[in-house]
């Protein structure tokens, strides 16, 4: 132990959690807006809040006119489970699985909704073909795997002239990539991932098919209130416009509304596209200088530039339990051990709220808490 030396320099902000994620640089809570705390989110200015963030939210995204942006209940995970709720049925079902969120989805379809979709697998790390896609069906996938740290290369795959309707768990995808919105029927995220924003809250973006399946199919099972989005055979237009199903956090909203103004900042999605690759580059070169770390997935070109997942060499599941309470410990990396249901190894969030300085500044703790896990 006396041989191993503690770092000069830690990260000044050692926030590299994959959810939620590290706040932007120069937040602080005494900058948000506070003047719709206390007022009803159906009084005026509560609706124009809730406008206003979806409006910049769209702005940012570059998501074209033909799409709608909703504010919904229970992060991404109840607007995903929305959407199929309300729309699966009507065809055939694909699920695609790399990971634990995209086999939740399955278990969804299958166990839930009874509706023995077809599944493509791929371990942890991997993809499965793609090209094995079936678009007469409806599809459902992430597009990154923000435990597996694997991403969809592009939305080449997707057919254009699809029958049915494409579904993208986009969490740890959207403010970080390019998305071909023509392609996507169907998009969810929650602002807690790349916009380090606060839990509870989802986003669901419909294009006009998507739209077209909600007035058109009404499926077997009930509906809870909150998954509602339909009203008398019509699509519920004003969940799209800030007319929340339930009551939102204001707080909540005014701390996103910080962040993509955060983002308009840089120059948006270009901005934010160009922090997040530096930050991957960054730790590219970390894994690549140490023969102890590797990337869980092997193939860069589907190789995720936000959720990074690492694998150690000879670690195991009590191995990185250590290794990571070392790093919190000295305050120099939070929140790095990788999900419960991976392979043990790490996992560094790379989205455009971390500076890439600090990501610099964490290989050379990487190797002291390694060093001290493995002399036990």
């Amino acid at each position: 132990m006396t041989d191993i030396t503690i770092p000069a320099r830690k990260p000044a902000r050692p926030h590299f959690s994959s959810g939620p994620c590290a706040k932007p640089p120069g937040y602080a809570p005494e900058k948000l807006n506070t003047e719709a705390l206390g007022r009803s989110h159906r009084a005026k200015i509560g609706k124009a809040r809730l406008a206003y963030c979806i409006d910049l939210m769209r702005e940012v995204l570059q998501l074209p006119d033909t799409h709608r942006i909703g504010i919904v209940p229970g992060s991404d995970t109840g607007a995903f489970e929305m959407a199929m709720w309300t729309m699966l049925g009507a065809r055939p079902v694909t699920a695609l699985a790399w990971e634990s969120f995209g086999e939740g989805w399955v278990t969804d379809v299958a166990k839930q909704l009874k509706l023995d979709p077809t599944v493509l697998r791929a371990d942890y790390g991997q993809l499965p073909d793609l090209l094995q896609v079936d678009w007469s069906n409806d599809v459902l996938f992430a597009w990154n795997g923000t435990t597996s740290g694997v991403r969809v290369p592009d939305g080449d795959w997707i057919a254009a002239d699809r029958e049915g309707l494409c579904f993208a768990d986009a969490t740890s995808a959207v403010f970080a990539y390019d998305i071909p919105w023509d392609k996507i029927d169907v998009a969810t995220f929650s602002w807690q991932k790349v916009l380090g924003g606060e839990g509870g809250h989802g986003v669901l973006i419909l294009g006009p098919r998507a739209v077209e399946r909600l007035e058109s199919y009404t499926p077997s099972w009930p509906l809870p209130k909150v998954f509602r989005l339909v009203s008398k055979g019509k699509l519920a237009e004003g969940v799209f416009k800030g007319e929340t199903i339930n009551t939102p956090s204001m707080l909540a909203v005014e701390d996103a509304i910080f962040t993509l103004e955060w983002a308009k900042s840089l120059g948006g999605l270009a901005g934010l596209k160009a922090r997040s690759d530096a930050n991957a580059a960054a730790l590219d070169k970390i894994v690549a200088e140490r023969d102890w770390l590797s990337h869980l997935a092997t193939d860069e070109a589907s190789r995720s530039k936000t959720s990074v997942c690492l694998s150690v060499e000879g670690a195991d599941a009590d191995f990185i339990k250590k290794f990571a309470a070392i790093l919190e410990k000295e305050d120099a990396a939070y929140d790095v051990a990788g999900y419960r249901d991976a392979p043990a190894g790490l996992r560094v969030w790379c989205g455009a709220t971390v500076e890439t300085v600090d990501i610099e500044a964490l290989g050379p703790w990487l190797d002291y808490a390694y060093a001290v896990t493995k002399a036990g």
